[in-house]
C-alpha cells in the first residue's frame, strides 16, 4: 500500500476589512457633534437616570428619548483592565488601561482609555478627566483618552442642553477590520495543492455520495469523514449569478461584471467564481463554462463559456 502524499502545512495572513456607513439620528448626532465641540452630552431616561453615551431608546420602556443634558468632563473609574500590548488603531500606542468612567452628572459608565504609567497607578474609584484630541471631527476618538485628575469631589449635576450645534455631524463611517492567520486542514491543503496544478479536487461522502468542492474533511449532512478524493470539472454549469455594479477597493476589474455559482461536472454543490468572456447581460442560468488560469495563478482567474449548449434545468436544479 502506498502512503498518502504529504503536504507542507500551509498558512496565510488574511484581512477582512470593510467600511460601514451609518446615518445618525438626532441623539447620536448631538452626542458626536458635542464631542467635536468639547461638550459631553447624555440623555435622561424615563426613570430619571442620565445615560452617557446616550441611548436613542429607553432601556426600560423602549420608547424614544431625546431629553439631552450636558455632563461634566471629570468622572470616577468604576472598573478597569490593563492593556500591556496595544493593538493597531487603539487609542494609545503605549500600554494603557481600559476603564469604565462614570462622568459627574451621569448614572452610566463610558468605556475609554486611561493614560497611566502602569497598572499600579490605576484603581477603582480614582478621579479622571477627559483629554481632548487636538483635531476633532465628531467621533468618539475626539476624546483622545482619560487622564488622572486631582479633583476629589464630583463637579455637579447634569444641565439641560438643546443639542443644537452649527454644522451637525449626520453620519459616520466605521471601518471594521479583522486580521488573522488561516491554516487549512488536511482536506483544504490537498484542495489548494491540486489548484496549484490547475486541477479541482473534491471529496466524496461514503454515505450520501455527495462530492464536496471545496472539500471540508467531513460531510456536514452525514457527519462522517470524507477521505475519497474525486477530481471534478474542469467545466461546469452556471446555476445562479449576480451582476456587480459597485467597484471594490483594490480590485482591478471594471464594472459591471458577473459573479456566479458554478456546479463543476461531478461536484455535489456549486462554488462561486467570476464569469467573463461574454457580455454581462448574456450570462444566464444553465450556461456552460470552463476555468481560465493565469500564468502562475493558484486558482482560476475567471470562467468563460465553453460554447456547448446550455444545460437543462433538471440537471442542476438540485444544486441551486
Amino acid at each position: 500500500m502506498n502512503a498518502a502524499p504529504s503536504h507542507e502545512v500551509l498558512s496565510a495572513p488574511l484581512i477582512v476589512e470593510f467600511p460601514f456607513t451609518r446615518s445618525l439620528g438626532p441623539v447620536q448626532s448631538a452626542f458626536l457633534t458635542g464631542l467635536r465641540e468639547q461638550t459631553v452630552l447624555g440623555v435622561t431616561a424615563s426613570d430619571g437616570r442620565v445615560l452617557v453615551p446616550p441611548a436613542e431608546y429607553d432601556p426600560v420602556t423602549a420608547e424614544e428619548i431625546r431629553d439631552l443634558v450636558e455632563v461634566a468632563q471629570t468622572g470616577t473609574v468604576t472598573t478597569w483592565s490593563w492593556n500591556g500590548t496595544p493593538r493597531r488603531g487603539q487609542p494609545l500606542d503605549r500600554p494603557f488601561a481600559w476603564v469604565l468612567v462614570r462622568l459627574d452628572g451621569a448614572d452610566s459608565a463610558l468605556l475609554h482609555a486611561l493614560d497611566a504609567p502602569g497598572p499600579d497607578a490605576v484603581r477603582t474609584g480614582m478621579r479622571v478627566r477627559v483629554r481632548w484630541a487636538a483635531e476633532r471631527t465628531g467621533a468618539i476618538t475626539d476624546i483622545a483618552c482619560f487622564e488622572p485628575a486631582d479633583e476629589a469631589a464630583p463637579a455637579g449635576a447634569a444641565a439641560p442642553h438643546s443639542g443644537q450645534f452649527a454644522e451637525p455631524v449626520t453620519g459616520i463611517v466605521a471601518r471594521a477590520r479583522l486580521d488573522y492567520t488561516y491554516t487549512p486542514g488536511r482536506a483544504q491543503t490537498r484542495y489548494l495543492a491540486a489548484l496549484a496544478g490547475q486541477r479541482t479536487l473534491g471529496e466524496r461522502c461514503p454515505q450520501c455520495r455527495k462530492v464536496y468542492v471545496p472539500p471540508r474533511g467531513a460531510c456536514p449532512t452525514c457527519g462522517v469523514p470524507t477521505d475519497e478524493q474525486v477530481e471534478v470539472g474542469p467545466a461546469g454549469t452556471v446555476t445562479t449569478f449576480c451582476v456587480v455594479n459597485i467597484k471594490a477597493k483594490n480590485l482591478d476589474i471594471e464594472v459591471p461584471y458577473v459573479y456566479g455559482h458554478i456546479a463543476l461536472d461531478g461536484a455535489g454543490l456549486a462554488l462561486h467564481g467570476r464569469i467573463a468572456g461574454i457580455p454581462y447581460d448574456q450570462v444566464r442560468m444553465g450556461l456552460r463554462v470552463e476555468p481560465v488560469w493565469t500564468e502562475g495563478g493558484r486558482y482560476p482567474d475567471h470562467y468563460r463559456p465553453t460554447g456547448e449548449p446550455d444545460a437543462a434545468y433538471d440537471t442542476y436544479k438540485e444544486l441551486l
